[in-house]
């Protein structure tokens, strides 16, 4: 009998081996759910851009400025895209040949996608993976899905910035100034967060899908320009209302929609914890908007289109950095104070300190970023990803590392973009004339109007 149980017992170690020994050398494939889902994610985000962003900032400049708007946003995403497959992904994802150079710069190994086939699964990944035979794991989706991903970030984060320089820039400054600050700002930060091989991502900095990549970067680009340009010739003379309400609510639904694309589409995969991202970046969003109308109410006796949309804008902002590492709970109280924050420094800190921030991109996505990427190492929360938790669970030195990004992110922003907007205005010349500003940038810019009257 013991001899029978011997030889049963080893036969079943003998099979056990065999399948861990296939399961550690299965070839990794290309997962269809996964990569259906990102399809999808990206073509949201590019919704957010065009024609989301397009409209909710177009709708708040003059009439005589609209298409401006709409151009520079169509042409950022046009030139970043050629740009981001020509070396922008490789110096922002890839790892530089030079070891001291690693934690803050890709390098150009994948210059024009170079060695990448499509049938190459990406080498990044949030949650769901698969074993490679030397022990490691691999993502789920093919490596060129994830560039195209990674690359309509980088398309819309210089476009945040139009909002701090709109009705008053030059094009061809416009356009030298964007190109110069993705290459040379935006690309590294992304390195130093989300590569592998960055000094934020090593120190343990979260930023789920964009806080301090995205918008406090942007944020920061966006409040430099706005001083460095100067005021609109009239700002403060007379009231500079939107010009197309519609347009603002319309940009602003669309930019809700789009960004279930820019948080769920972060995890990766069709799984959990896209299901959880969706859901607080849903709740952050409407938590917000409600408390900006109530803001409204409490203050000035009404609420606005304008102001709710300003809102869901800010809480859509706030719960970026935190979506794949807070629950419910953590978004609603990420969606009220963002709109206490931000409310206080449109309506009263802008207006006291007389920086002409022409469509609030730093006060909504530069504050609403800060904001959310530390409370992002408060609220973490291990229900989410077992991995991770914030102050309020006892680890603070996760709150440490958010502070540390966020420090980094606003000083090399806010330097960075100083010389750069510098340079530009050396070379081409960045502010119109006023000539031109008065008779506005859609004629004098483009020799278009966007609305023609038929007598």
């Amino acid at each position: 009998m013991k001899k029978m149980i011997t030889v049963v017992a080893a036969i079943l170690a003998g099979l056990m081996n065999t399948l861990m020994a296939q399961a550690t050398t299965i070839t990794p494939t290309i997962n269809a759910g996964d990569t259906a889902w990102m399809i999808v994610a990206i073509a949201l985000v590019l919704f957010m851009s065009i024609p989301g962003l397009s409209l909710f900032y177009g709708g708040l400049v003059r009439r005589k400025n609209v298409l401006s708007v709409f151009m520079q946003v169509f042409i950022l995403v046009a030139v970043i895209s050629i740009e981001w497959v020509a070396f922008g992904y490789s110096n922002a994802f890839g790892s530089s040949s030079i070891e001291w150079l690693k934690p803050y710069f890709g390098g150009f190994d994948w210059a024009f996608l170079n060695g990448i086939n499509m049938n190459d699964l990406s080498p990044y990944f949030i949650s769901n993976s698969q074993p490679t035979a030397d022990g490691g794991s691999i993502g789920t989706i093919p490596h060129l899905l994830f560039i195209m991903f990674q690359c309509m970030f980088a398309v819309i984060t210089p476009a945040l910035i139009i909002g701090a320089f709109a009705e008053r820039i030059k094009f061809k400054g416009f356009l030298l100034f964007s190109v110069l600050w993705s290459i040379f700002i935006y690309n590294p930060v992304a390195h130093w967060v989300w590569s592998g091989d960055g000094w934020l991502f090593k120190d343990g900095a979260l930023d789920f899908a964009g806080g301090t990549v995205v918008h406090i970067n942007a944020g920061i680009a966006a409040l430099v320009t706005a001083l460095m340009l100067g005021k609109r010739r009239d700002y403060k003379n007379h009231a500079l209302p939107p010009h197309n309400i519609t347009y603002v609510v319309l940009g602003a639904s669309m930019l809700w929609v789009g960004w279930f694309g820019f948080n769920a589409g972060s995890g990766l995969a069709a799984d959990g914890l896209a299901a959880n991202a969706l859901m607080v970046t849903h709740i952050a969003a409407a938590a917000a908007a409600l408390v900006w109308a109530a803001l409204e109410w409490i203050f000035d006796k009404r609420t606005t289109v304008v102001g709710i949309s300003t809102g869901a804008v800010g809480g859509l902002v706030a719960i970026t950095p935190a979506a794949g590492f807070v629950g419910v709970g953590g978004a609603l109280i990420i969606g009220l104070a963002v709109s206490l924050v931000c409310f206080f420094m449109v309506a009263y800190v802008k207006p006291k300190l007389g920086y002409d921030d022409s469509l609030d991109a730093f006060g909504v996505h530069g504050v609403g970023g800060i904001l959310g990427a530390l409370l992002t190492g408060i609220l973490a929360t291990p229900a989410v990803q077992a991995a991770y938790s914030g102050g309020a669970y006892g680890n603070w030195d996760q709150f440490g590392a958010q502070v540390t990004a966020t420090v980094a992110t606003i000083v090399f922003s806010g330097v960075g973009t100083f010389i750069l907007f510098k340079i530009t205005d050396k070379l081409v010349g960045v502010r119109v004339t006023d000539k031109e500003e008065a008779t506005g940038l859609d004629e004098t810019q483009h020799g278009e109007t966007a609305y023609t009257n038929f007598d």
